[in-house]
């Protein structure tokens, strides 16, 4: 049985029981070469026993083998209770009378539950994949922590062997508890992920998550808003649907350059046809559909030439050879598409300061939830996949809008709910001529899109996110040249809204529903 020296502990009996054998042989073989004495169970006794390093069965100290297929082997008093007794003489008087040894190091991992479902989302035998064993016994290590180590992660043994090495064949109390920590968060994650995908929600089920785990993710955050503030990235569990994504080239990501990619990869799921978007803190500053993505880009670009520089930019088909040409002179911090042929990426590559992102657009059916925090806490809500009806833009004035000016009107709503309220969007066709946004008042939104538009604002379409409280703003829409816009209507002074509309020569539509995103 181990011995204490202070607060560390000296490793004399290990059990190792692993689904993941990596790493496993060099771990075996240092610890063999330590003196520590090495049971094992089946498949794991056999990768160690190949590889010349002497193994116990663990068979020997239940007698009992594999039950059920397998399902019952590790769950016995004679390897729970080596694990769990006290470090104290009664533990050591009771371990003695019961004949049972005591484990100082137990190497434990999981059945590949999370992996299975990645595999096979659809198979039908997800629940075989549910390990008990292997979760038992690193709960049981991780609660008797004060004499037990636990490594339920390959990535843990080099460091577990650095300080068996270099501190004797003991291991400190402080690398005992955060083991323990890890064991446990390891099996918080691991029935998080049951809970949630095992039983996930019938079609139609609505019902809001009642755990949510966030994982700690290793990708490294340059900075948070600001260079002062530290930053991490943690990935939610079922139903936020993180999407996986690639740097290429450039530098680490920063806190702000997620927010930004993320705007602009959501703006261009919206659309079927080639689609470019061109965020700048978190907001759109310019969006278009083309025929090609070159053109798209073309378009998107052409917006805001003043806000975009140092943007984001998403698209939503890959990059191709000469599709990038019109970025030319563009300052562009961030760049992503869902694929980069070779010849683009030579194109990109001689941009030095550019950073290179592949990542597809998300999939406007599978998103169900956003979170945000505030108060200390997490606010989740339904991710905003709700699309406009032809039936829902009901005209309210005596003026029409063309039909090319309605196609118009609906990719403006697009646009304006992927930016900050108050916010409207003025569009030509299939792309943004203006963009006012994050706003105090409606009609300052109004005068920024207008000042951004200039002589395109004439003939154009406008999109509002939100009701018009006063007439003001489509007075001056009106001035700059509007021909129609849509709104959700609601205001207590829509008819005096209409009416300035109607004076002003615009057909305004109602939706009945806003899009506010804070």
């Amino acid at each position: 049985m181990a011995s204490e020296t202070g607060t560390s502990v000296r490793i004399g009996r290990a059990l190792l029981s692993v689904d993941d054998k990596s790493g496993l042989e060099p771990l075996g073989r240092e610890l063999h070469a330590l003196g520590i004495e090495l049971w094992a169970t089946g498949g794991t006794r056999a990768a160690l026993i190949s590889a010349g390093i002497p193994a116990r069965a663990a068979e020997e100290l239940t007698g009992i083998g594999a039950w059920f297929g397998g399902r019952v082997k590790t769950l016995h008093p004679a390897l729970l209770g080596g694990i769990l007794a006290p470090r104290t003489e009664e533990g050591r008087r009771e371990l003695a009378e019961r004949g049972l040894l005591a484990f100082d190091l137990v190497v434990v991992n999981f059945y590949p539950f999370e992996r299975h479902l990645a595999e096979a989302p659809d198979a039908t035998d997800r629940e075989e994949y549910v390990d008990i064993g292997g979760i038992t016994l690193a709960r049981a290590a991780a609660k008797n922590h004060g004499g037990v180590t636990v490594a339920t992660d390959p990535s843990e043994y080099a460091s577990l062997l650095d300080e068996l090495r270099t501190q004797g064949g003991t291991i400190s109390a402080e690398t005992r508890r955060g083991q323990a920590r890890e064991a446990f968060r390891r099996v918080a994650e691991y029935d998080a992920a049951i809970a949630a995908d095992l039983f996930a929600p019938k079609a139609g089920d609505d019902s809001f998550p009642g755990v949510i785990l966030l994982r700690r993710e290793p990708l490294r955050l340059r900075y948070g808003e600001n260079p002062h503030q530290r930053a991490a990235v943690y990935r939610a569990g079922a139903g936020f649907r993180p999407r996986t994504f690639e740097v290429l080239k450039g530098d680490s990501l920063s806190y702000t350059n997620l927010l930004d990619v993320d705007t602009a990869l959501e703006i261009v799921s919206e659309f079927p046809l080639p689609a470019a978007a061109v965020v700048k803190h978190a907001t759109p500053c310019g969006v278009a559909e083309g025929s090609t993505i070159r053109e798209a880009l073309e378009r998107a670009v052409a917006t805001d030439p003043v806000a975009r520089f140092g943007c984001a930019i998403a698209v939503n088909r890959p990059l191709a050879d000469g599709d990038t040409a019109p970025l030319h002179g563009v300052f562009v911090d961030l760049l992503a598409a869902p694929e980069i042929t070779p010849e683009a990426r030579a194109a990109l590559d001689r941009r030095p300061k550019l950073k290179l992102v592949r990542t597809a657009p998300p999939d406007p059916e599978t998103a169900r939830w956003e979170a945000r925090s505030s108060f200390g806490r997490v606010l989740v809500q339904e991710a905003d996949r709700r699309q406009l009806a032809p039936g829902e833009m009901r005209p309210v004035t005596s003026h029409r809008a063309t039909p090319e000016q309605l196609c118009s009107l609906d990719f403006a709503w697009r646009v304006v709910r992927h930016a900050k309220s108050n916010a409207i969007v003025l569009s030509q066709g299939a792309a943004t001529v203006g963009i006012g946004s994050g706003q105090p008042t409606r009609v300052k939104a109004v005068e920024l899109a207008c000042e951004v538009a200039g002589e395109r604002a004439r003939g154009s379409v406008l999109a509002s996110d939100a009701f018009f409280p006063f007439p003001d703003g489509m007075e001056l829409a009106g001035k700059a040249g509007v021909v129609a816009a849509l709104q959700p209507g609601g205001s207590l002074r829509d008819p005096e809204v209409i009416a300035a509309a109607e004076v002003a020569g615009i057909a305004m539509y109602f939706t009945g529903w806003r899009v506010f995103r804070h």
